[in-house]
């Protein structure tokens, strides 16, 4: 009698060991503390499934290896389908309060790897059941925040590569591996150097875009025609350690002065769909008309969460930065992508407090919404490649180029 068990597909390339200890220090001693690394004594999260063991063991050794302490969530893959078809309503909606309030009090740090056998999991999914879990787990991201703003916890995301997510990609493995590899400086013998570098020049541009009384841009182009008000007491933002790779440079706008209309021409993969030829049209902040070529009941659904049709962030790549030359079939990467023209992405839903130019301890949720920082379990990034050029209209009545062709022009 044939076997039934699960046989699951050979790999025709792995990283090597040296590629994966570097990946760790990247991301133990220098992503966490918000570039400054790992500190002798805290607690770090780890959220890994189980294709991506290798770096798993990397991770944790190196943060031993730092005087750290490893508290690790190690994951079966495509498991989460099951979940959706057999939960019930009340166990899509369950909160283990006690549980999370204790895990946030524990941890320092959270290191979160992306890795996936399946990028289409959830297709035929409910969307609205998705929703409910999300909107569940709100609480959770909420005391996250609050530690995170009080400057008590930092957290990076990054990405193990693995056949599934390759083939998505349209890319070998090994040529997958070569656009982490580059991206991620492990291709050069000091990592943690080029990206400190990386922090330094792009901590330049912050600075000349910090020293502009931005008042709203105009995002214009073939398939943009788009105002976003920025409002007060923001800063633009950059690599953080946040994620790596980080190449963006991004703010969190008030989202009550977003006019006008965008399409994307990257595919955006959530909740295990693929969505494809997206298009919004805004009007006095809101999500007033949307469509797309493909799964576009999954966007409706997504829209359909509190505060998911408003945006939450806006964001542009210098071509001249970003090491990423392919389209990886995900978010962490393809907002990061070079090409010719660099790349413009918008987030709907949650905003980015410590945007805020003032001690985001200090503001309650009263204060948020009157700023115009919006709040929500989602944060979608929607990412475009088109050429796209962004003026800057300031607080004097003066206009300035700030980003053309890709590039940033200050």
């Amino acid at each position: 009698m044939p076997s039934t068990c699960y046989t699951p597909p050979m790999a025709t390339f792995a990283p090597s060991q040296a590629i994966l200890d570097k990946y760790a220090k990247v991301l133990v001693n220098f992503a966490l503390n918000s570039g400054k690394g790992l500190k002798p004594g805290e607690v770090v999260r780890l959220v890994v499934s189980e294709s991506a063991k290798p770096l798993y063991l990397a991770l944790r050794d190196q943060i031993l290896r730092s005087g750290g302490h490893p508290l690790t969530f190690y994951q079966p893959d495509d498991v989460s389908r099951r979940f959706f078809e057999l939960a019930n309503p009340a166990q899509l909606k369950f909160f283990p309060r006690k549980y999370l309030r204790g895990l946030v009090d524990e941890i320092d740090h959270s290191i979160g790897i992306i890795s996936e056998t399946d990028k289409h999991e959830l297709e035929g999914i409910d969307p609205e059941k998705i929703m409910t879990k999300s909107t569940a787990q709100k609480p959770f991201k909420d005391w996250l925040d609050a530690k995170e703003n009080a400057g008590k916890f930092t957290w990076t995301l990054a990405l193990y590569g693995t056949p599934a997510m390759a083939k998505e990609a349209k890319l070998g493995l090994k040529a997958y591996w070569d656009q982490i590899s580059k991206a991620c400086f492990l291709d050069i013998a000091d990592p943690v150097s080029a990206w400190k570098q990386v922090f330094t020049t792009g901590g330049r541009v912050l600075a000349k875009l910090n020293s502009l009384k931005i008042d709203r841009l105009h995002i214009l182009g073939p398939d943009v025609d788009l105002w976003v008000k920025i409002g007060p007491g923001r800063k633009w933002l950059g690599g953080s350690g946040r994620n790596i790779p980080s190449f963006e440079v991004f703010i969190s706008p008030d989202w009550r002065g977003t006019n006008g209309r965008i399409s994307f021409n990257q595919p955006l993969y959530r909740y295990g769909s693929l969505i494809t030829g997206i298009k919004l049209q805004f009007k006095d902040g809101l999500v007033v008309k949307s469509s797309a070529a493909k799964n576009y009941s999954v966007l409706k659904a997504m829209l359909a969460v509190k505060d998911a049709d408003k945006i939450g962030e806006f964001s542009l790549t210098d071509k001249r930065l970003s090491r990423i030359t392919e389209f990886m079939a995900e978010t962490l990467f393809d907002e990061n992508i070079s090409g010719p023209y660099g790349n413009t992405h918008i987030a709907l839903g949650n905003s980015y407090q410590d945007s805020y130019t003032g001690n985001p301890a200090k503001v309650t949720q009263a204060g948020w919404a009157k700023m115009g920082f919006n709040n929500s379990v989602v944060h979608t990034d929607i990412i475009s490649t088109t050429d796209r050029t962004v003026t800057a209209y300031l607080s004097d009545g003066t206009q300035k180029v700030i980003y053309k062709s890709g590039q940033f022009l200050l």
